[in-house]
């Protein structure tokens, strides 16, 4: 039977060089769709490398042990694994927090939503990109994607299934922004996740916000989040971080006084790929997130802790002395230290300075240090 939110291990007390705060774990890079931005470039049919059912409960026996609260199944579609049940019970007897990325595809129905509400899920989320159909289905590659979108939320609404809304900011929606927050807030939402496009995989650099539409951005959502009854989560914007610090004296938390009944709640510090966070693709490689495709080990050969406690990847993640640039000088490196998938992906070193930033350090650089564009 699957632990009641309340009785499970408090969140608060996870050890980030330990243990991730959350796992995301990527059961199948099948899928239907054809997103324009799919960091996995996902594929029609399943890899026949794939980890087995075996080696699947596994990872999850491996998560439990680590001490990680969360679990996020993804894909690819993990409505296309067959063992998709199997993973998500297993998961929830060991006592882990679950929630479950599906594609908006005629896999995910009104019946298996309560399947898996009654099987104690926590969350789903649902992709939203735009706040009509033209601007949705052109970004996922596929028509009939928004439609679906919209008749997913409406079966979780009706068997009470908690769910967030996950939107791909880029330069195709920058302007409908403020549009799709009228949508989302119509729907009774957890949480709306505002992933800031990493160019990885599908994804273009040309596709993502310049630096100062970043910041615009981010002023935008901060202003939006006192006034909406739901969570506003940024993914892939650790500078976001800096927003708030700088707007208010709290520093980086959830909307004051919100408590998702669902049990899925906010780090208590601010994560980054490899810190507090780490990714299991469907073959086992062991990365620091989904958008940092750099492997620090294969769960087939070392055990998922090891890779995450001891490989050099993950050190050199967490060690915030080691970045480069202005991100290596900035007074807010620890809390922020910049996405370091972002970093990768444009200059091919994941520790050098965030790209999409424009703050300018106040802090000189250190005694003796090289200087660093």
């Amino acid at each position: 039977m699957a632990l009641r939110p309340r009785d499970k291990p408090s969140l608060t007390a996870v050890d980030f060089s330990q243990a991730p705060f959350i796992a995301f774990w990527e059961i199948t890079r099948a899928c239907q769709l054809s997103c324009r931005h799919c960091r996995a470039r996902a594929q029609r049919q399943r890899n026949p490398l794939e980890l087995s059912t075996e080696e699947g409960i596994g990872i999850i026996d491996q998560i439990t042990a680590m001490g990680c609260p969360l679990l996020v199944i993804t894909g690819g579609d993990p409505m296309m694994h067959p063992d998709l049940p199997h993973f998500i019970e297993h998961a929830l007897a060991k006592g882990l927090r679950v929630s479950l990325a599906p594609s908006a595809t005629p896999l995910v129905t009104r019946q298996t939503l309560q399947t898996a509400k009654d099987a104690g899920l926590a969350r789903i989320s649902v992709s939203v990109d735009g706040s009509t159909a033209a601007p949705h289905d052109a970004f996922r590659g596929t028509r009939g994607s928004f439609r679906r979108s919209m008749e997913i939320i409406n079966d979780a609404l009706a068997v009470g299934l908690s769910f967030q809304v996950n939107t791909t900011v880029s330069h195709y929606n920058r302007d409908d922004l403020d549009s799709l927050a009228g949508l989302v807030k119509g729907f009774g939402v957890t949480m709306w996740d505002l992933f800031f496009l990493v160019p990885t995989g599908r994804g273009r650099a040309e596709d993502m916000l310049s630096p100062q539409e970043h910041e615009e951005a981010f002023n935008w959502a901060y202003d939006l989040s006192g006034k909406v009854p739901f969570d506003i989560k940024t993914t892939a914007a650790q500078h976001y971080r800096r927003i708030m610090l700088q707007r208010s004296s709290g520093g980086p938390k959830a909307r004051p006084g919100f408590v998702p009944a669902d049990g899925m709640e906010r780090a208590p510090k601010g994560v980054n790929d490899g810190n507090g966070v780490v990714f299991i693709s469907h073959v086992g490689d062991v990365c620091p997130s989904g958008f940092l495709p750099v492997s620090g080990g294969n769960v087939r050969q070392q055990p998922l802790a090891e890779v995450y406690r001891g490989s050099k990847l993950f050190r050199e993640l967490r060690d915030t002395s080691r970045l480069k640039g202005k991100c290596g000088r900035c007074e807010f490196n620890r809390i922020c230290g910049g996405s370091r998938a972002r970093a990768y992906a444009m200059t091919g070193d994941y520790l050098e300075a965030e790209p999409c930033c424009v703050y300018q350090p106040r802090a000189p650089a250190p005694v003796g240090a090289q200087p660093q564009p």
